[in-house]
């Protein structure tokens, strides 16, 4: 089939390509169609596969038509591939397809390559690595949060105040009976604050009703700024209590023998926490410089593939992907940009993970657990997880490469 490929404007990593195909590849696309058709098809008063060619043709013309018509693109594509040696970076698109009888089948080819990253720059950045310091006021701020976790909901038969859980009947505008029954936690935001006021004004087994505005911000526009009566009926009231924070509490929490020892490990534990923070900072600190210095493009089609995957792992509702998609499209484009960038180093410089590097990892982690490494490999493997280690590990050595060979100083 001798086929045209005529190049269009093309821009970053897409192409667009003008393909023209002679009447005489046409017709011979749909001459095999034809006869795949007829040695399958089962037409009344035919053997199988014995129907007559043109009695075929007229039966399934359109459906012999788009075949031979997706057979010409896919062989255009593949020809066009392998002539130009391009990796392509995912499906192709046509556009514009124009057919007459006896003329040539004309249409445009639109893909994505691969892009080419040269990375001619990776040394000679600047890094600040912050100190990592755990202050006494984030050590209490941590300790309430697990005396919170411990904290039981005792019944009251007072009115309610912020942080109180309540139940109680809401009823709005014209709706006829008690309304609604509702759980809230006053104060977390999930109700308005027109009703939290109200529910805040009843004791437990009142009832109690007034007009009340609906926010400016309101998420229903229909609803936003609206005055509404409101009748509610408080049904149960309770109250927070958290234990005391003392040795008894931190027996509670764990192995641990007093209270201090709770403190030392929770201290400890912070500060490993904000550790890991500060090298991901220093790590995509360097990223950031090394994309900076080093154009290249990155492919629409994998930023969108990113987000759609993102949106379906988040489980984001089909009326807010469009939203979630325009917030989170430069999110996508700056991981694939770091993971490009991760992949051609350890390319160039041999830094990919080795099956002993694997190895070597799982027996490391064997022995914090006290397990075996079989057992810690075969549970890896059986949850899809042993190539996410695998890029850790590359990650890791990339790393490594990079900051030796860049300047990081500790802020004091």
């Amino acid at each position: 089939m001798k086929i045209e490929f005529t190049p269009r404007a093309s821009e970053g990593v897409e192409r667009h390509i003008q393909v023209s195909v002679p009447p005489e590849a046409v017709k011979d696309a749909e001459d095999k169609a034809a006869k795949r058709y007829a040695s399958t098809v089962r037409l009344p008063g035919f053997r199988p596969g014995k129907a007559p060619a043109i009695v075929v043709r007229k039966k399934f013309g359109e459906a012999i038509r788009q075949e031979a018509l997706e057979s010409i693109v896919r062989e255009a594509y593949e020809e066009f591939v392998e002539k130009e040696s391009i990796k392509v970076a995912a499906q192709p698109h046509v556009h514009d397809l124009k057919f007459e009888e006896g003329k040539p089948l004309t249409f445009e080819l639109h893909l994505e390559v691969r892009p080419t990253i040269d990375l001619a720059r990776t040394n000679g950045f600047r890094i600040q690595r912050p100190a990592t310091t755990v202050t006494e006021e984030q050590l209490v701020h941590q300790l309430e949060q697990i005396r919170d976790e411990k904290a039981t909901w005792t019944p009251v038969v007072e009115k309610p105040q912020p942080g109180d859980m309540v139940n109680v009947q809401i009823a709005t505008g014209a709706e006829a009976g008690e309304g609604k029954s509702y759980p809230l936690v006053l104060g977390a935001g999930q109700a308005i604050p027109g009703i939290e006021e109200l529910v805040m004004e009843a004791a437990p087994g009142e009832t109690v009703e007034r007009p009340v505005k609906w926010p400016d911000d309101f998420p229903d526009e229909a609803q936003r700024g609206q005055t509404k009566t409101v009748r509610i009926t408080l049904n149960e009231v309770k109250r927070k209590s958290a234990p005391a924070l003392d040795d008894a509490l931190a027996r509670e929490v764990g192995d641990f023998d007093s209270l201090d020892a709770l403190k030392k490990a929770v201290r400890t534990d912070m500060e490993r926490h904000a550790e890991h923070e500060v090298e991901a900072g220093v790590r995509q600190q360097l990223i950031d410089q090394i994309i900076a210095a080093n154009a290249f493009d990155v492919p629409k089609s994998w930023i969108q593939q990113f987000v759609e995957n993102s949106a379906e792992a988040y489980k984001v509702p089909a009326d807010q992907r469009e939203k979630f998609a325009g917030e989170f499209r430069s999110m996508a484009e700056r991981q694939i940009r770091r993971d490009l960038v991760i992949e051609t180093i350890a390319e160039k410089e041999g830094l990919t993970a080795t099956e002993k590097d694997l190895d070597d990892r799982i027996a490391e982690q064997a022995e914090k657990r006290g397990a075996n490494p079989g057992q810690i490999y075969a549970q890896l493997e059986k949850t899809g997880r042993l190539k996410e280690m695998e890029r850790s590990i590359t990650e890791d050595k990339v790393f490594k490469w990079l900051l030796d060979r860049n300047d990081v100083s500790t802020n004091a």
